[in-house]
């Protein structure tokens, strides 16, 4: 089968990777045109964008990027009209990944979407274009299948891909790691800022902030593939390292995390790190969002998942370094630990095991027949 892929963020092209492994093993002559990153390019097949061109974050970004946007979604349609691919295979990303939904299907392409937009969160009305417009929904988080069912939309519960991912990874000696990296003998706290550049700078300058208070501790910043290691350089000093395309590595030699909302606050769980997750948008921005979204709770996938409190959220002005100063003294040392590493198995427990990759796969290939 002739695959086309589509994953516009980091996450997006991990779990991309990983579906492409397991359709490689079911499908020796799959062939593949994708839009995504570095570990899908590894799988093999042709990248035809970098999700590093497509990652704007929040309405201004968005408004202001407009015409690229627009040009993108216009490239990307010219691609699969011209190279016709049995099968498209959208991963997240609503805002480009829908209009290209339906297209593809006016043009007779059978279409997969894998990880599911956060419709339960905000813009539960284009539930009707994925009803339209999709042939087959994937999901990944339990609640996911029961929203859809709502909306009278067939969809499947593959199990979450993350665990596949971790599984996956080898044994890690933290010592060895400290001196591959040049770090030094001291527990590490991580700092995972995001993605974005204009996302970096805002939380990397409130997280560095505790560290007056944390000398016994070494920061280390997870640099995102999709930035340059100059970009981080000014944020470096002898107690503040830098380490790039090794966030799980370094998350498990980590003593705990803070970590900017996104699908890293359930990575670093699932890892059994303790986290504070932390957010902080423009204001105008955070006030759109904010009427946007209803009905929920929680900013973190964990306590969405878990639908109670498990980890911290410092969210807008309660993210300051008081507050995080406060909840990280929680979760290095004492009961709260212990306590959330606890609600970290029975989260483990609640996204099932491992094979979600597998599951994926399995329906996407039934779409030939």
């Amino acid at each position: 089968m002739k695959y086309y892929i589509i994953a516009g963020e980091a996450s997006g092209d991990l779990h991309g990777s990983n579906l492409m492994k397991a359709l490689k093993q079911k499908d020796s002559q799959a062939e593949f045109r994708f839009w995504g990153g570095d570990l899908m390019q590894k799988q093999g097949g042709i990248l035809v964008k970098h999700y590093r061109d497509l990652a704007f974050m929040g309405f201004l970004e968005v408004a202001k990027n407009l015409r690229t946007i627009l040009n993108n979604i216009k490239i990307c349609k010219q691609d699969i009209k011209k190279n016709k691919p049995d099968v498209l295979v959208l991963v997240d990303y609503p805002g480009f990944n829908l209009r290209i939904a339906k297209f593809a299907k006016e043009i007779g392409i059978k279409v997969v979407y894998y990880i599911s937009p956060q419709l339960w969160a905000w813009k539960e009305g284009r539930v009707e274009i994925i009803k339209k417009y999709v042939d087959e929904m994937m999901v990944i988080l339990p609640f996911e299948e029961e929203f859809y069912q709502k909306h009278g939309v067939k969809s499947h519960f593959v199990g979450h891909p993350l665990l596949d991912a971790i599984s996956s990874l080898d044994d890690i000696n933290a010592d060895d790691f400290k001196c591959e990296n040049g770090l030094n003998e001291k527990e590490i706290i991580a700092l995972l800022p995001g993605s974005r550049k204009q996302e970096v700078e805002k939380m990397l300058e409130i997280m560095l902030s505790v560290r007056p208070y944390f000398e016994n501790y070494q920061f280390v910043i997870a640099g995102a593939p999709s930035l340059e290691k100059e970009f981080y350089q000014k944020y470096v000093d002898d107690n503040v390292h830098f380490v790039s395309n090794k966030t799980y590595d370094l998350l498990r030699c980590s003593k705990a995390a803070l970590v900017t909302s996104g699908t890293a606050t359930l990575e670093t769980a699932l890892l059994n790190i303790p986290e504070v997750v932390c957010y902080r948008g423009s204001k105008i921005s955070y006030a759109i969002a904010k009427r946007l979204v209803k009905n929920i709770k929680y900013i973190s996938l964990v306590n969405l998942i878990m639908d109670r409190e498990v980890v911290k959220e410092l969210i807008q002005d309660e993210l300051n370094t008081k507050n995080l100063v406060s909840e990280l003294n929680f979760i290095l040392e004492g009961d709260r630990r212990e306590v959330m590493l606890t609600n970290f198995k029975l989260l483990r427990e609640k996204l099932g095991g491992k094979g979600a990759s597998e599951n994926a796969a399995d329906i996407i290939l039934i779409q030939k027949k």
